[in-house]
């Protein structure tokens, strides 16, 4: 999103993401989402995302805040089939994103944006990166020779930014990734140099939880078959999680959402 020019009204933005199916109808199953809430619930850290979720919850009370915050299909007794993301949710949770990305241009935070989806949301990270500094906040630049060794999705490898996006790579490959390890690397790498830790995080996956659950201010896109960031915004660890598909056929299909996003936040891309 280097020049894009794209004015959605809020209905018109609605459309767009049922259309492109980032909302409504989407592609991620009802048996897969059951299951990630099933994991979730039996203590498996893979799906925590870097929180510590404890025993606090339980498969009903994750449906309740998933039907709630996401618009999934409510009933216990829907079992496979689709499933859904209620699309005014969305908006209303870019709309809260922005609030949050407005205060971090006008305060001129030190903000850390990274992506363990690659292939769907680095464009939508890349664009909010460029942004911010554009706006007078500082977009934090990681320290060099950061890697991984261990992770709960079996990731390993470089920590590295794009576009003032961190990702993980290995080789020529960016990496799709849940695991918390490659934010912990970062925030202990900053530390380490004596350098403060972000006012913000602008992420998904293990690197807005475990951002989050270090105590720092995080905004966070997420899925339907991913819970625990929704839960963490329950509880209070998550400032904001925008509901949506975060992997859709067509990448460029989140421009004019992201465009929607930067103009709420009186920034431009």
């Amino acid at each position: 999103m280097d020049s894009v020019d794209i004015r959605f009204s809020r209905d018109e933005l609605i459309d767009h993401l049922r259309r492109t199916r980032i909302a409504g109808d989407v592609a991620t199953p009802r048996q897969g989402n059951l299951r990630h809430y099933r994991e979730l619930v039996k203590g498996n850290r893979r799906f925590w995302l870097g929180l510590e979720l404890g025993e606090r919850w339980t498969e009903e009370t994750v449906l309740a805040v998933m039907a709630e915050r996401v618009g999934v299909v409510a009933d216990p007794g829907h079992l496979q089939g689709q499933d859904t993301i209620d699309a005014r949710l969305t908006v209303e949770g870019l709309d809260r994103m922005a609030a949050v990305l407005r205060e971090a241009a006008r305060q001129r935070w030190r903000v850390l944006v990274a992506t363990g989806h690659p292939g769907g949301l680095l464009d939508v990270h890349q664009a909010i990166a460029r942004a911010l500094r554009a706006a007078g906040a500082t977009v934090v630049a990681i320290p060099k020779g950061l890697s991984t060794t261990e992770g709960d999705d079996d990731s390993y490898g470089d920590v590295r930014q794009f576009g003032s996006v961190a990702v993980l790579e290995d080789g020529a490959t960016l990496w799709h990734t849940h695991a918390p390890q490659p934010m912990s690397a970062i925030l202990d790498a900053l530390t380490a140099a004596g350098e403060p830790l972000p006012d913000l995080v602008v992420a998904d996956h293990g690197w807005a939880g475990r951002a989050g659950q270090r105590g720092i201010r995080t905004v966070a896109f997420a899925d339907c078959n991913d819970p625990a960031l929704f839960l963490g915004e329950a509880e209070g660890t998550i400032a904001v999680t925008v509901p949506l598909d975060d992997h859709v056929v067509d990448p460029q299909a989140y421009e004019p959402m992201t465009a929607y996003l930067l103009s709420e936040a009186g920034l431009t891309a």
